[in-house]
């Protein structure tokens, strides 16, 4: 679950401000709508912060087809008592500059298009599929709203495995920025992407 809270903090934050840059991809892969974020004029030192942000994660609903009906009910009370989740994570200067697709993404892997993203004016509306490395395909729509220091997104995934069995997800996350990266923090952040400060 925390990869794909991470997923849908990065993508968010790298949105920043309400002005008028702006981004629309269609069938573009995580590099791409990166490269297009960048030339866009939207993450720059103007419409993005960067620094050390909290994000509180909650799964609103889970269903897994086949789950016998006492599981799935046991699943529901352990999603009430533990689903949500919160951590931080450290957004670099170099990354809020020029993002990379591995920072849109979550992951290296170049198994991952949006179907369509777009971004401005607040608002951020995007659909994913991600072809997995074992038979299945998973779908993720992403919208919510952002301002440079907070921002809160609702997200619903669809996972599809063998036996045409799908299971679906539905979260929502809230994050704020909450200071400055810690020394450790940001070293991690730059090994994790690639950069140095």
């Amino acid at each position: 679950m925390r990869q794909y809270l991470l997923l849908i903090a990065c993508v968010a934050t790298l949105a920043g401000c309400n002005k008028s840059p702006q981004v629309h991809e269609k069938n573009a892969s995580a590099e791409q709508v990166a490269n297009a974020v960048a030339t866009s004029g939207v993450a720059n030192d103007l419409f993005l912060s960067a620094g050390e942000w909290r994000v509180t994660g909650t799964m609103e609903e889970m269903n897994i087809p086949g789950l016998p009906p006492q599981a799935q009910a046991e699943m529901k009370k352990v999603m009430g008592q533990h689903g949500a989740m919160t951590y931080d994570y450290c957004l670099t200067p170099e990354q809020a500059k020029r993002p990379s697709g591995k920072f849109f993404s979550g992951k290296a892997e170049k198994n991952c298009r949006y179907d369509h993203f777009t971004m401005g004016g607040g608002k951020i509306d995007a659909a994913m599929r991600c072809e997995g490395e074992a038979p299945g395909t998973m779908t993720m729509a992403i919208n919510g709203t952002y301002s440079t220091d907070s921002y809160a997104t609702h997200v619903a995934m669809n996972m599809q495995g063998p036996g045409a069995q799908n299971m679906t997800m539905k979260m929502r996350s809230e994050a704020h920025r909450v200071g400055e990266c810690t020394a450790e923090d940001r070293a991690r952040a730059e090994q994790d992407s690639g950069t140095k400060g």
